[in-house]
């Protein structure tokens, strides 16, 4: 679909690079000739996903590890990429999620997704943008979003709120810097299997009859994404900034895409299953973190 060298001489950096979605954008860029950065606070898998993409797909890919929640560990990596040249693009990936009944988040729960999605994103973005403007280098910034912000995200609503702020992010700096060579597009992922994902918002059977939700009836193959990716970073649509692209097989439009089947069928004690289950995923995370 793309020229091999399309990337060639460019430096890409994925956020949360390692797994899922992230490790598969990332290794589109690598395949395509970019020199990639990945980023997440799991050292350990960063490495192990970059020693992987490198022996199939050649190339450079450094890891970096760093919590986008703190702006100044922001800083310190930008400044470690710089000292090898300029970014060429951003890829805002790193997110949290999980499905919960709204009135049963704690203040806590509620900051450990926003802090991420929408503050590390934002961070992120400006930290790199600013570098760009005072460099005078043009940029292109893709950020992930969902199928949310444009209907609703019941059971989600950390995430729905914060997805929502950086789409109106990236139009806004799409306005505010498109004067100066930057671009900000966003992709709105529809359903994409990845096992931390589903761990959280689909555990157990939850996602059983979504099938029936999607007019593809089918969930996204990682490539597909990737190749969106691949689109929106490449030069050539220049005049392409500030849109929202959706690739959901047509669900969205099916008056689907979020969790509204669960307010009539997921009972209390039903509830407490989930919750047991995501809490099980987090610890087993956090336990990988710590070696």
């Amino acid at each position: 679909m793309f020229q091999a060298d399309l990337f060639k001489e460019k430096k890409i950096l994925v956020t949360g690079g390692g797994t899922g979605l992230g490790k598969a954008m990332a290794s589109r860029y690598l395949q395509l000739g970019a020199d990639v950065y990945i980023c997440g606070r799991r050292k350990s898998v960063l490495d192990e996903c970059a020693d992987e993409m490198m022996k199939e797909h050649g190339g450079s890919v450094k890891t970096i590890s760093c919590d986008i929640k703190v702006p100044e560990a922001i800083e310190d990596m930008v400044n470690e990429i710089w000292s090898d040249g300029p970014l060429s693009g951003l890829v805002n990936n790193a997110a949290g999620n999980f499905i919960s009944r709204t009135e049963d988040l704690s203040p806590r729960a509620f900051n450990a997704i926003s802090n991420i999605v929408f503050n590390g994103t934002f961070y992120t973005t400006n930290i790199v943008g600013k570098r760009w403007l005072k460099e005078k280098i043009k940029g292109s910034i893709i950020s992930i979003l969902t199928t949310w912000v444009y209907s609703s995200g019941p059971f989600t609503v950390p995430s729905a709120m914060s997805k929502s702020g950086l789409a109106t992010m990236t139009k806004s700096l799409a306005a505010e810097w498109g004067n100066r060579g930057i671009r900000l597009n966003a992709i709105a992922p529809g359903p994409f299997p990845t096992k931390g994902a589903w761990e959280r918002l689909a555990p157990g059977d939850t996602s059983k009859g979504m099938m029936e939700s999607i007019p593809m009836k089918r969930t996204g193959e990682l490539d597909e994404l990737a190749n969106l990716a691949a689109f929106l970073m490449a030069d050539g649509c220049e005049y392409l900034t500030g849109e929202i692209v959706t690739i959901d097989g047509g669900q969205w439009l099916n008056h689907a895409g979020n969790f509204y089947d669960m307010l009539k069928n997921v009972s209390d004690d039903e509830w407490e299953q989930l919750r047991s289950m995501i809490k099980s995923s987090n610890e087993s995370d956090k336990a990988k973190r710590s070696v």
